[in-house]
């Protein structure tokens, strides 16, 4: 039995996953972690034993758990981490505050931040996956971050230390993300304002927003063909391998690629985290048999298999 910090927020035990999913699946977590502040997680994490495992989570917007759960205690940070201030054209904005309302606010104050008003999530996953759309990405506007280490310490992250690239940074395993500042070109409010009502038509009439989904299931593609040559494929759409492959709609169990678009996999109702991950091994594996490109996951998987 392991012996568990008393921390001064939420600390509860066996705590089942698939609420706390977009796609409503996953097994239960060892431990889940509300911490109450800054100061509260750094205790914590100071006094957790090393060969615990941390898993920080957001909204779970782009998060697939398997259907065993996670061996970790899963931090998730709420009330008190989703502050939003402007400083000049600069925005200053907790890990917890969600994507839409950062670019919202950042609006009003005449900040573009536009590209991160149809971008599902928090924060803090924003940050961790250099999330992006319409040609802006974090890492275009990101100054720096604060985090607390797994050993319990408060640092500063620049660019550098995160080393963005698409879709991906470095964030060591086990450190929590807790604010990010930003700086934006500025515009003027009601051009922003419009902007954004702009790109959110767009993303209602092409993507299955209504549907229970965790964005786009792969990366684009680039890099190099499966041969191992260059390859100039930096303007492939997965959505367009996918559907050469003839496998727009295809269907694992409850999981399904969706018809609206088809780089999107939506649990259709009553869909595993198992019929989820095996639909879309079957679409790597098709995509790469008509084309020879190897299609790589942009949803994060996490856990173990359900028991036999």
């Amino acid at each position: 039995m392991i012996d568990m910090p008393t921390p001064r927020g939420k600390l509860t035990a066996h705590v089942a996953l698939d609420r706390l999913t977009w796609l409503r699946v996953g097994g239960p977590a060892d431990w889940l972690f509300q911490p109450a502040d800054t100061d509260d997680l750094a205790d914590f994490l100071r006094a957790l034993p090393g060969d615990v495992a941390v898993f920080p989570m957001g909204v779970g917007s782009n998060l697939i758990v398997r259907d065993g759960g996670l061996r970790a205690v899963v931090v998730r940070l709420g009330r008190g981490f989703n502050g939003i201030e402007i400083q000049g054209n600069r925005v200053r904005a907790g890990v917890a505050a969600l994507d839409a309302h950062v670019a919202r606010k950042a609006a009003q104050a005449g900040i573009d931040l536009t590209f991160l008003r149809t971008i599902p999530g928090a924060v803090g996953g924003a940050v961790r996956m250099n999330a992006g759309c319409y040609g802006t990405y974090v890492a275009d506007v990101f100054v720096e971050a604060r985090a607390v280490t797994r050993a319990g310490e408060i640092v500063t992250l620049t660019a550098d230390d995160l080393k963005f690239r698409y879709r991906q940074t470095d964030l060591p395993e086990g450190w929590v993300l807790i604010e990010a500042v930003f700086e934006g070109p500025g515009g003027d409010a009601e051009e922003l304002v419009a902007r954004m009502q702009a790109q959110l038509d767009k993303r209602d009439a092409t993507q299955p927003t209504r549907e229970r989904s965790a964005g786009s299931t792969f990366r684009n593609p680039s890099g190099f063909s499966s041969t191992g040559q260059a390859d100039d494929v930096h303007d492939l759409k997965a959505w367009k391998l996918i559907d050469d492959a003839g496998l727009r709609g295809a269907r694992v169990g409850g999981a399904q690629m969706s018809e609206k678009h088809s780089n999107f996999m939506i649990n259709t109702g009553g869909a595993s985290a198992a019929d989820l991950e095996k639909l879309g091994e079957q679409v790597r594996k098709r995509v790469f048999q008509n084309s020879g490109i190897q299609l790589e996951w942009e949803i994060m998987r996490v856990g173990e298999p359900a028991a036999e």
